[in-house]
């Protein structure tokens, strides 16, 4: 039922506490709606990551719609192409000559020849159990010289089996091959947004010799293809770990978890295992870390007590986060985030025990199309969507963690927090823009 003008909005279904939130699901599964927030990063961007490759979409005209404004809001449409789905190819049975008939004409009509293509096949061709060993297999034999990988755009698995995302995520580096392995050569895997070249652990591999290989560093799709040397795979995200299992049963590289966590001690046990794992001294990082305890103890100098909101499009581990900003003394008031990754039940168990009136809000339900967005006091807002939900102009506009991982990140988090309670953001204008750190032309 549409809310009448001036009712207040009814927070059933949509706000809890801390003390009373179920973990790590607060809110059951419904009907759901996108906020205009856009920053995170969808399967278009993920795709163009990979240098000389062509991305080919064969969907229906609908499904089409998005994806093609997303290459064209990103500057990318040069690397972008669609196959469109009609009805007579759902009725007669023709939807593999579709596929190699439609990618090779846009592989004749390119200005120029990819190195790879990420053909993606989506919801009708699992509905119709088309040949897709067939098809892949005759696209290989007709064009020897490019490789092609099956991607997914299949809404329909979102809440169900492998996600797109993590599918995605396995895809990107489904063409490596299984090559020699260098020993000083390491992979960063899995994340949009690479860990930013300033991270201590970063600098301490290099010092000590060892090579990083990040996807967002290949200029070439050789460069790409050489990531198959590197013995290890480091990661950092919870929707990589299907990437780097697989990687380690095709290629026999091996893999190790590095989580986005705020928690020096956490972090000072991660730094220890990823030295026991290289055969090297424990690193000492006691003046990063207390350049970021210094630079957390400013922040909050100058933020004081303004009301804080955080949402989980920020950081993958965003009640960690929160955990931090609390231990300093920051008031937190708000998380917006449908639900939580089970690895941050400590973290959750936590808050609840030190700050049970912490609120905690849907994103994605119908209702809050209708919540009040303007507090009528000054908001922090970490991320886009407590921006857009809290309707701030101060905000730290940051999706994906940004790149940054441990004391340096927090050093960073701490100074963006400061510019943005002093400066005001057009919100109206930054949220909407996707794939917050992909290069675009908006």
């Amino acid at each position: 039922m549409l809310r009448k003008i001036g009712e207040e909005l009814n927070t059933e279904g949509v706000m809890t506490t801390a003390g009373e939130a179920a973990f790590p699901a607060p809110f059951p599964e419904e009907l759901e709606f996108s906020s205009p927030a856009r920053g995170t990063w969808n399967i278009v961007h993920t795709g163009l990551l990979i240098p000389e490759a062509h991305e080919i979409f064969v969907c229906a005209r609908g499904c089409l719609r998005g994806v093609v404004l997303t290459a064209a809001e990103a500057n990318a449409l040069h690397r972008y192409s669609a196959v469109q789905i009609r009805e007579e190819n759902v009725l007669d049975g023709s939807m593999e000559q579709l596929m190699v008939g439609g990618v090779a004409d846009v592989l004749r009509k390119l200005p120029y020849r990819p190195r790879a293509v990420l053909l993606f096949i989506s919801c009708q061709h699992f509905f119709l159990a088309y040949d897709q060993e067939y098809v892949f297999r005759t696209l290989r034999e007709r064009f020897p010289d490019i490789r092609f990988a099956d991607c997914y755009m299949i809404p329909t698995l979102r809440k169900s089996g492998i996600t797109p995302d993590q599918k995605m995520r396995i895809q990107l580096y489904s063409m490596l091959d299984r090559v020699e392995k260098d020993p000083r050569k390491i992979n960063l895997i899995g994340s949009n947004i690479a860990v930013s070249g300033s991270c201590e652990w970063v600098l301490w591999l290099r010092r000590h010799g060892f090579e990083l290989r990040t996807l967002q560093a290949c200029r070439t799709f050789d460069e790409y293809l050489a990531m198959g040397e590197s013995f290890l795979n480091l990661y950092c995200e919870p929707l990589a770990h299907m990437a780097a299992r697989s990687l380690e049963e095709r290629l026999g590289q091996e893999a190790l978890y590095l989580p986005f966590v705020f928690n020096p001690g956490e972090l000072d046990e991660i730094y220890r295992g990823f030295a026991r794992r290289l055969g090297l001294p424990e690193p000492d990082f006691g003046e990063e870390k207390r350049r970021a305890d210094a630079a957390m103890r400013r922040a909050k100098e100058l933020i004081g007590d303004t009301p804080v909101a955080v949402d989980y499009t920020f950081t993958f581990r965003i009640l960690s986060f929160v955990r931090m900003l609390l231990a300093y003394g920051f008031n937190v008031t708000d998380i917006y985030a449908d639900s939580f990754s089970p690895e941050e039940r400590d973290d959750f168990e936590r808050i609840r025990r030190d700050r049970p009136g912490i609120r905690i809000w849907a994103t994605n339900r119908p209702k809050m199309r209708f919540a009040k967005r303007e507090s009528g006091e000054k908001v922090l807002a970490v991320g886009q969507k407590a921006a857009y939900f809290k309707g701030t102009g101060h905000f730290v506009n940051v999706a994906e963690s940004g790149g940054f991982y441990g004391y340096d990140g927090t050093e960073r988090i701490a100074a963006l927090m400061e510019e943005a309670f002093i400066e005001e953001k057009d919100t109206r204008d930054l949220v909407q823009r996707k794939g917050y750190g992909c290069p675009s032309c908006i």
